[in-house]
């Protein structure tokens, strides 16, 4: 039997029964509906999850930490805790003598690596914000310049810096309320002053000149206020002391939430200022205490470095690079592999869920098939008498079941569609009922559109299988004398 002969008959045979057949792809079609509904969930909280991450910038950053002991690097490299932390292989560390320090030489180190974009210290302080006689303590941090693409500042009141250097601050919205509880964003385009510890080298011509005051900080005339010119350079052998110096600042934005997603220190910070600004003030931190009291103490150290890296399929290859120089490092990559897992695993028990009603429809098949194989049995005997083999009945009733199965999954997926996008009506509101910005938690990618139509088809023809059997088996004499 020539195809458009095969094609010409069944679609005349499902003519002919056009209620119970509609009825039958109707069947599929809820079946297919409800399969890319549960599966559109499942893909729009994946891509959700995926964005937030990825626009946090936590995806390609790698934190750079020192180790505390050679013992401890040795030991964790041994038993694979530094490549699950980071992700990829055990590191293999050369014959340290000390852990390396991590300092301005390291950071340009690391600076150099191919793949790497930026390499910026985190900075988190604190300081007495001040305005007349009104004066809180905050926490302080330094946001760098890529913290603008950050989703936290898409609902930024006010603006970002507008230098790496300039005077300005954002403020979180606790803070402004803390400011002033009855007009929060009165703080908006105030000038404050902010009053912090700088770390300041001592040198041998000056190291026994400053007298401690009361505070405990050495005396700064109020003219050190002002950040300017380069600064000088440190002796090593003899250390530093702590000076209290005043910036002033302008606000510029306050923001909401927390950046990063609060998965950084620095995202626990109430008031940020510019990276650079940051760096330039010569803060005191928590590095500087421990390295006061070691071999080198006068030189710049730091706690930890946040390596931004052009894409995530280079993080564990800079990983790998950065343990080799002997510092430790950490990667959300790992977090986001394990987040991938359970999104496979959820996508499979939506997807379970989902094919139940399409079982359910494969079984509407069969019994419109099995119905159309009695009444039609005088046909088929014909049909069989005048030359039709057994595989053309087969083909004749494969056509119709696939059929069924075509038009079925093309409503399902249209069904499906409207769903996912009912879905999506019903969470932005929820949400803008409780004041929360709109999020798309459903989403119907083509790849699904095309699954849904072929695992439709699919189905359909297993659920023929049966049927075409029996009909192909049929005795062409018995089938004409049949009334």
């Amino acid at each position: 039997m020539k195809l458009p002969d095969l094609i010409d008959l069944a679609a005349r045979n499902l003519r002919n029964s056009r209620l119970r057949n509609g009825l039958t792809a109707a069947g599929i079609g809820v079946g297919i509906a409800s399969l890319v509904a549960m599966l559109s969930l499942g893909v729009g909280l994946q891509e959700l999850a995926g964005s937030r991450l990825s626009r946090s910038g936590l995806f390609n950053t790698v934190m750079v930490s020192e180790w505390r002991s050679v013992e401890q690097m040795r030991r964790d490299g041994q038993q694979g805790q530094a490549g699950a932390l980071g992700g990829g292989s055990a590191p293999s560390f050369p014959d340290f003598a000390s852990p390396p320090v991590l300092d301005d030489a390291a950071r340009q180190e690391i600076m150099r690596l191919p793949g790497v974009m930026e390499v910026e210290p985190e900075i988190r302080f604190v300081g007495e914000i001040q305005q007349g006689d009104k004066a809180l303590i905050a926490q302080l941090g330094g946001l760098p310049a890529s913290a603008r693409e950050d989703e936290a500042f898409d609902t930024l009141k006010g603006t970002f810096f507008s230098g790496l250097q300039a005077g300005e601050a954002i403020v979180r919205i606790e803070f402004a309320r803390e400011w002033d509880a009855a007009n929060p964003q009165s703080i908006l385009g105030q000038e404050i002053v902010l009053r912090y510890a700088e770390r300041e080298s001592l040198a041998p011509d000056n190291s026994n000149n400053s007298a401690d005051n009361a505070d405990g900080f050495a005396n700064s005339p109020a003219s050190d206020s002002a950040l300017g010119g380069e600064e000088p350079a440190e002796d090593s052998s003899y250390g530093f002391t702590v000076v209290r110096k005043e910036q002033p600042l302008r606000v510029v934005g306050i923001l909401e939430t927390q950046p990063y997603g609060g998965m950084r220190e620095l995202s626990r910070a109430r008031v940020f200022i510019p990276l650079g600004l940051a760096e330039k003030m010569n803060l005191l931190q928590s590095a500087d205490l421990r390295g006061s009291v070691t071999t080198g103490g006068g030189r710049r150290t730091y706690s930890s470095l946040m390596t931004q890296v052009n894409s995530p399929a280079r993080v564990s290859e800079v990983q790998d690079a950065v343990r080799k120089m002997g510092f430790r490092t950490f990667s959300i990559l790992n977090a986001s592999q394990s987040l991938a897992r359970f999104f496979a695993i959820l996508d499979l028990f939506l997807g379970i869920f989902g094919s139940m009603a399409l079982a359910v429809a494969s079984l509407g098949i069969v019994n419109t098939l099995v119905m159309a194989v009695l009444e039609r049995r005088r046909e088929i005997g014909i049909m069989k008498a005048l030359g039709a083999s057994d595989g053309d009945i087969k083909k004749l009733f494969f056509a119709e079941a696939g059929t069924l199965g075509l038009f079925g999954g093309l409503f399902g997926v249209a069904f499906g569609w409207a769903m996912s996008k009912g879905i999506n009506m019903a969470t932005e509101y929820y949400l803008r009922q409780r004041q929360l910005p709109p999020e798309t938690v459903s989403s119907v990618p083509p790849w699904l559109i095309g699954l849904g139509i072929g695992f439709a088809i699919i189905v359909s023809l297993i659920a023929g299988l049966y049927p075409a059997s029996r009909a192909a088996k049929l005795d062409p004499v018995q089938a004409i004398r049949y009334e």
